[in-house]
């Protein structure tokens, strides 16, 4: 009777274990165990040697003290140089050279080019001091040709590709700002545009509303109603001068085109070598024109993204209306060739596209399928 509670813990402690393995696999403390698990195996294939000639450590006291210099790398991304000391000592007390190369790549990798450069000047100043001492196992000849052909190579090689792993770090740091940054004021000019549009659209039909008020509060002056037609229009006139202070208008701007735009998007994508099968819903053309907005910049963006990644290949829009909602979808099928070169693309053309569409209450979906990109955008019909 109990078998099933029992099965169904198992099942979530199973669960739990793999959802704990998953996040901490690709973590960086993951990387840093084992790392330093590597440089201990590394390390352990001297056991014999640091028990039999080097020092007078046992077998057991020498795993351990491997064990304890190995445990420094655990924290070489906050305090690399504790990992440099410690290898620095395992040089001059048991003549060990693998952790020296795992501390110079973390003291390059985390603390960058004039540390790295330092730690390795040191390390071959140390290294040359102990090599040189008449304490060590091998003759001063040997020392000084395994110095020159080992142990100068092993530390300049060490820190050289720590410094390189840490400009590379910088570069990418640097390309996910600049994306982030490009997808920001992509979005950005995308609200303003929709700021802009919104001025303009609903300006309009303010001025519209104020003139006709005017025009009625003349008509019925004196009747009861001159008062409620005159108030009207000064609350249209209040309306348009707060819509004037909330949005900002930034230099002369073109107005957005509505759907009748489209048939030309259509003929200039069809010259570019991307030709576009066209259908509208006549409906469409009953859209507000901050929606036709919406539509046009929507299509505008699928044909200049086909244009790039699928150049030649027939692009499918339709543009559907109802009573309720407006759905635009915009599909073209995969390139059988990638190109010699990849597009130039800042990625954020599907962001402004959302950021479009969601404030005006749509949604937006791009996915890819097994053999099509497609972009479906809907539009409350408002």
């Amino acid at each position: 009777m109990h078998v099933k509670p029992v099965a169904s813990a198992l099942h979530r402690v199973v669960a739990a274990g793999r959802r704990v393995a998953a996040g901490w696999a690709g973590s960086p403390r993951a990387l840093d165990v084992l790392t330093a698990l590597s440089c201990l195996a590394l390390m352990a294939l001297d056991l014999p040697g640091l028990a039999a000639a080097d020092n007078s450590l046992n077998g057991p006291a020498a795993a351990a003290v491997l064990t304890a210099g190995c445990a420094s790398l655990l924290v070489r991304r906050r305090l690399p140089w504790a990992a440099y000391l410690t290898s620095l000592l395992f040089i001059g007390w048991l003549h060990e050279l693998t952790l020296i190369q795992f501390a110079l790549y973390s003291v390059g990798r985390y603390r960058g080019r004039r540390a790295g450069v330092l730690a390795t000047a040191g390390y071959v100043a140390f290294a040359l001091a102990v090599f040189s001492l008449p304490g060590w196992p091998e003759p001063r000849a040997q020392t000084l040709s395994a110095f020159l052909s080992l142990v100068v190579p092993i530390g300049v090689l060490a820190s050289a590709v720590g410094i390189a792993a840490y400009r590379h770090d910088l570069v990418r740091e640097l390309d996910t700002r600049r994306a982030e940054s490009a997808v920001l004021q992509a979005v950005q000019d995308e609200r303003n545009s929709v700021a802009r549009d919104v001025h303009d659209f609903v300006g309009r039909e303010l001025t519209l509303l104020t003139v006709r008020s005017e025009v009625l509060s003349m008509r019925a002056r004196e009747s009861a109603y001159a008062k409620d037609f005159e108030e009207l229009a000064d609350t249209a006139r209040r309306a348009h001068l707060v819509l004037n202070d909330i949005i900002v208008q930034r230099g002369e701007r073109a107005a957005t085109p509505g759907v009748d735009g489209l048939e030309g998007l259509a003929r200039e994508s069809g010259r570019a070598g991307s030709p576009v099968r066209l259908v509208m819903d006549p409906q469409a053309r009953e859209l507000s024109p901050l929606r036709q907005a919406a539509v046009y910049r929507v299509v505008q963006e699928c044909l200049t993204n086909a244009a790039k990644h699928a150049r030649g290949e027939t692009i499918e829009v339709s543009v559907t209306a109802d009573a309720r909602s407006l759905r635009i979808r915009v599909s073209n099928a995969l390139a059988d060739r990638h190109p010699a070169r990849a597009p130039v693309s800042a990625g954020s053309g599907t962001a402004s596209m959302a950021e479009r569409v969601h404030s005006l209450g749509g949604t937006l979906t791009a996915a890819r399928t097994e053999d099509a990109y497609v972009v479906e955008a809907t539009l409350p019909r408002g």
